[in-house]
């Protein structure tokens, strides 16, 4: 993604007009690498989203509201100490890095006014966000660094903060014709001109530099006017923020449109350069987020998943020794039958098989420490604990498929969930079902337990959607009425869904937009087309001792859905 100088020069000038005096009202720190600034600007109440992230380093005016952890993170704290009702006085980017540094006047804790800077480094992997005295000093960061990542730079408390090391090569944004000219003059022509581009100018992302060889033709000798022409096009301020498409998903974004990709793309322009931001990162980070937070839940049930799997396939290999147990009833009464010929010490007994038939001859090994009878008897014995252990093994197995079915759908709806409560929840759940431990140093959790998902149809119908096992079961039992509308989608994992009618036939285009959201909210997400079943609320039961979210239902009919994030988000906002 190229947040290059040009790219991040170009947003500098979107955001200062705005940023200029703003207000500092709230600040808050979603998740480690975000921080997000709640201001009051001559346009109105904004939000300013500052990601320090690997990936996804930026700065821009966000409509997202993404959920707060319960404790603020210590920088956080820190910030809301130095920044809380603080004026912005100047947005500005040194040396067209990647790098912006916002000026600030606040309160020290006597009331009197603080000079404060905030520096958002946007540089990859060393991207970060450092809080300045007016001394220069740093106050603190969001990474520390020390002298072993840097040896000219460390960032720690009570350091003079330094600018990050320029890069040995030339400011595209700050070069003339003249020394544009005389850098070509000097290039190694051999050389493939994106490779030269990136090697010799800063400020130009690989996808700049493969644009303008394009747009040369591979010719070294066109190259110069293409240079010359993006310079006028920066300088005169005609830069537009554009969104790359391919097959219909965000799949980059530049300051002007690209034809690189040819028909394999498309380019979209965007309203500004934060709203392009917003809507390219808004899901990947959603999604990114709900991985990370999951990732402890997610490995604790896919282990205790696999251990279930293992043990059910020793129990299943078990049941299937069992059934071979006739042979040992049949070795035994041979035995009794053939006592006559038998003695104590005898090591084989060799008879006729009277259950075969012609009566072939077979033999029967004995243990020569015990008498016949004594033989006989130990494989009766035998016999009757592998009978016993049949009907143990089958209703274990019976049992333990069940379950593994519960840590399908558990597993399921931890790779879906979309917050923190979701999951803790979740947790909850499973604590109580002896899925997980229960943490001995685990505070008790005095939240109130989260309400099904909510979504409006365009008829207006109320269509609610659980979101664990325990809250389909609530949803299903307690909240709905017998005559709602109950869907599932069909021998797939996923939510209960209700469609409020009161009583009434649904229309067939609400009744389609409820299968969607349950296309949505179950495994085959993104599996097309779905099969999903629905029926009255008064055909569905919940079994005695069934685990949370088991029921069985009868009468119902089937329809195809699948479901978009748009769809989703119109019926969300409709509610």
């Amino acid at each position: 993604m190229p947040l290059d100088a040009v790219f991040l020069c170009a947003l500098t000038k979107e955001l200062m007009p705005l940023l200029t005096g703003a207000k500092i009202d709230k600040i808050q720190q979603p998740d480690r690498d975000r921080v997000l600034l709640s201001l009051r600007t001559s346009a109105g109440n904004k939000k300013l989203l500052i990601a320090a992230s690997a990936s996804g380093a930026r700065v821009h005016f966000t409509r997202e509201s993404p959920e707060n952890p319960a404790e603020p993170p210590m920088f956080c704290m820190l910030l809301r100490k130095h920044l809380g009702g603080a004026r912005i006085l100047s947005v500005t980017q040194p040396q067209h890095e990647r790098l912006l540094l916002i000026e600030l006047e606040a309160r020290d804790e006597l009331g009197d006014t603080a000079g404060r800077t905030l520096a958002v480094e946007l540089i990859g992997r060393s991207a970060n966000i450092v809080l300045i005295g007016a001394d220069g000093r740093i106050i603190d960061c969001l990474r520390r660094m020390d002298f072993a990542g840097d040896r000219d730079r460390a960032l720690l408390p009570g350091m003079i903060y330094r600018l990050p090391p320029r890069q040995e090569k030339t400011d595209f944004l700050a070069s003339t014709e003249a020394e544009r000219a005389v850098l070509l003059e000097a290039a190694d022509r051999t050389r493939p001109i994106d490779k030269w581009l990136l090697e010799t100018y800063a400020g130009l992302s690989p996808l700049w530099c493969r644009e303008l060889a394009l747009r040369c033709g591979e010719d070294w000798d066109a190259l110069e006017p293409c240079l010359d022409a993006l310079r006028a096009c920066i300088d005169a301020g005609e830069t537009e923020p554009t969104l790359l498409l391919r097959d219909g998903e965000a799949a980059d974004f530049s300051f002007l449109p690209v034809r690189q990709y040819g028909e394999g793309s498309s380019c979209e322009k965007a309203g500004s350069y934060s709203e392009l931001l917003d809507a390219f990162y808004a899901r990947r980070d959603r999604d990114e987020l709900r991985r990370r937070r999951g990732r402890e839940l997610t490995q604790a049930l896919k282990s205790a998943r696999d251990r279930l799997q293992r043990k059910l396939s020793s129990q299943r290999e078990e049941l299937r020794l069992s059934g071979e147990r006739e042979t040992l009833r049949r070795r035994a009464d041979l035995i009794m039958a053939n006592l006559y010929r038998l003695k104590k010490g005898d090591r084989v007994l060799r008879c006729e098989d009277f259950y075969e038939e012609g009566c072939p001859e077979t033999e029967i090994e004995l243990d020569v420490l015990k008498t016949p009878q004594a033989n006989a008897a130990a494989l009766y014995k035998q016999y009757n604990k592998q009978k016993a252990a049949e009907e143990h093994l089958t209703a274990l197995i019976a049992e333990g498929e069940k379950k593994l079915d519960y840590l399908e759908a558990s597993l399921d709806e931890a790779q879906r969930a979309e917050s923190e409560k979701d999951l803790a929840e979740l947790r909850r759940e499973l604590t109580e079902q002896g899925v997980l431990r229960k943490k001995k140093s685990a505070k008790p959790d005095r939240g109130k337990p989260q309400q099904p998902l909510r979504y409006v149809t365009d008829d207006g119908l109320e269509v609610l959607v659980g979101r664990t096992g325990t809250q389909n079961d609530e949803l299903t039992t307690k909240l709905a009425r017998r005559t709602d509308y109950w869907l599932h989608t069909q021998k797939v994992h996923g939510s209960h869904v209700i469609l409020r009618c009161d009583g009434l036939e649904p229309p067939a285009r609400s009744l389609e937009q409820a299968a969607a959201l349950a296309v949505w909210h179950s495994q085959a997400r993104d599996g097309g087309k779905t099969p999903v079943d629905y029926t009255m609320l008064r055909h569905v039961k919940k079994p005695s001792g069934a685990l949370p979210g088991k029921v069985i239902y009868t009468d119902y009919r089937t329809i195809l859905a699948e479901c978009g994030e748009e769809l989703v988000n119109r019926l969300k906002k409709g509610s």
